[in-house]
């Protein structure tokens, strides 16, 4: 459309026309051969087209066209129903979001693609509707499918564009939906039309999943003006390694809500990132780069300070507490928000593990397909065989095939009943979640040591830009995503040496089993641990962490066994 708008104008420069508007409006003519000055021309009839994209589009015309999407910034409207994209089949879905991520990203050199690129191609994503915000409770198999799609082709997208993705959709518009009120969900549908993205401001230098939580920011209420604070009070309080904090319109930030100097525990809170037309941060808070990374720089990663942020009472998500003049009222008993805000990274611990299945089986896709096709030197008549051949690969390729195949079939149960949960409204219950959290450490670790495996037994084709193995730190952002495994492992340890303490220490020895009887042992090193280290439970801890990770694995492997045995 603003090629042919323009093209009356661009058309005197012949040749130039097209080598011009790709490398920016420089090389254009300042005049036309009228002697009038055409930069003013050609912005006056490209204005209608380019207005929508607000204040992206002097970034984007100043890169080239190349920066556009051909969804354009009125594909929300002009494309497909709500009612139309929600009844399409699988098949035909798939297709649709194929071609509205993979197939654009494929016009481009995903190496080449900055963080500000790949953010306005999620804009246009979101633009579209193919996949709402709602969809995570009101259809999240095509959640978990999306994820798996940019998964499988992050080589093309870009290997950051699935975090982005998964950040927007699933831990700040997640959030809203699981803990907003329904004024505060239909939030969600301007978000969808205008394209606004959002990031999830939870992990601090000093806080974050492995404190259980436990945030330093703080959200002081004020019942006189009816408004929070919003403030870091040190540097360990900053919001650390925030995906998307450098394009975002939205955050959801995890601050500590208090009262008149009484704390109330984490809470979330929906506030404005940026503002107006030039997306400037809002007053008050600092946005800091976390610099470039060995992959994924088509990412950005922030650090965040809120200095005395003014944010009204309504940014409070209150669908389980609000405040009634200077009370705290809990809505809903028995379910803190400390537990909700948890439970939305079970939704990310499934879409993690299944990313780094997806991953791992283009990887080993592509490399079987290039040992096929590989000869080698081999004695004999031929002189050669295939690669694929050679023992030790033939052998990784099969234990490879039965490796994935279990995990698979485990995470795609996990996967089925937690959209069982999110379509029917409940919370998952433990058994659950503890599948989750298995699923989601070993999809993740085992994919990590087969795949490095690999990179050792294939040759010099691991060293290869376009082998896959250029982006295998992919793996390393799914190991720190929604819970470090080791963070997961250490408190699947802690709870069943809770259970142990509660329930089996006292009972007969010769009935415990396998892990009862390593719960035993670290029991009993700890406890005597602590007494030489003259009372500190940390420190003796510390010294057993072998142990420790070793009761994790065996938890483990009895959590997937019962889970998919189907005792619970």
């Amino acid at each position: 459309r603003l090629a042919s708008a323009t093209r009356p104008l661009v058309t005197p420069l012949g040749k130039r026309t097209s080598s011009g508007i790709s490398s920016g409006f420089s090389k254009l003519t300042p005049l036309d051969p009228a002697g009038r000055p055409m930069i003013a021309q050609l912005a006056s009839a490209a204005r209608p087209l380019v207005i929508p994209l607000g204040e992206r589009t002097p970034s984007v015309l100043s890169g080239g066209l190349s920066g556009l999407t051909p969804l354009g910034a009125r594909a929300f409207s002009e494309g497909p129903s709500a009612d139309a994209i929600a009844q399409m089949s699988t098949a035909e879905w798939t297709e649709k979001f194929y071609a509205a991520t993979i197939g654009l990203a494929k016009k481009v050199d995903a190496k080449a693609v900055t963080y500000t690129e790949s953010a306005d191609r999620l804009r246009a994503l979101v633009r579209t509707g193919l996949l709402r915000h709602t969809d995570l409770h009101t259809n999240p198999e095509r959640f978990f499918l999306a994820h798996r799609i940019l998964a499988k082709h992050s080589s093309e997208v870009g290997p950051g564009y699935w975090v982005r993705f998964t950040v927007h959709m699933n831990l700040c518009a997640g959030t809203v939906l699981a803990l907003g009120s329904a004024v505060q969900q239909k939030e969600l549908d301007v978000w969808q039309k205008e394209g606004l993205l959002g990031c999830f401001a939870l992990t601090e230098k000093l806080a974050g999943v492995a404190s259980g939580l436990v945030v330093n920011t703080q959200a002081d209420y004020d019942p006189a003006s009816e408004t929070f604070t919003l403030n870091s009070p040190d540097r360990g309080a900053w919001k650390n390694w925030i995906s998307q904090g450098l394009v975002a319109d939205k955050t959801v930030a995890i601050a500590d809500l208090r009262i008149l100097g009484k704390s109330f525990g984490p809470h979330a809170f929906l506030l404005n990132l940026r503002e107006g037309a030039t997306r400037q941060l809002v007053p008050g808070i600092t946005c800091e780069d976390m610099g470039l990374k060995t992959i994924g720089n088509d990412l950005d990663n922030a650090a965040l300070c809120f200095d005395k942020v003014k944010i009204p009472k309504s940014a409070l998500l209150d669908k389980f507490a609000t405040i009634d003049g200077d009370q705290y009222k809990q809505k809903v008993q028995g379910v803190p928000v400390f537990h909700m805000i948890g439970a939305r990274l079970f939704t990310g611990r499934v879409a993690v593990a299944q990313a780094a299945l997806e991953f791992r089986r283009g990887l080993f896709d592509r490399t079987n397909a290039y040992a096929d096709a590989k000869l080698c030197w081999a004695p004999g008549p031929s002189g050669s065989r295939q690669l694929s051949s050679v023992p030790q690969l033939k052998a990784l390729f099969e234990e490879n095939e039965r490796s994935i195949a279990d995990l698979d079939r485990f995470v795609a149960k996990c996967e089925a009943q937690i959209c069982a949960a999110l379509t029917g409204g409940k919370l998952p219950g433990l058994p659950l979640i503890e599948a989750i959290a298995v699923a989601k450490v070993k999809a993740v670790e085992d994919s990590i040591a087969i795949c490095h495996r690999l990179q050792q037994e294939v040759g010099s084709y691991a060293l290869m830009v376009g082998s896959g193995f250029e982006n295998i730190d992919f793996l390393t952002c799914c190991k720190f995503a929604e819970g470090d495994s080791r963070v997961l492992m250490t408190k699947m340890a802690r709870d069943r040496l809770k259970v142990f303490e509660r329930k089996q220490k006292h009972t007969d020895r010769s009935m415990w089993d396998s892990e009862t009887s390593m719960c035993g042992e670290l029991a009993a090193c700890i406890a005597s641990d602590t007494r030489t280290a003259g009372g500190d439970q940390q420190k003796a801890w510390d010294e057993n962490w072998e142990d420790v990770y070793a009761l994790a694995g065996c938890v483990m492997d009895s959590t997937r066994e019962a889970f998919m045995a189907g005792a619970h």
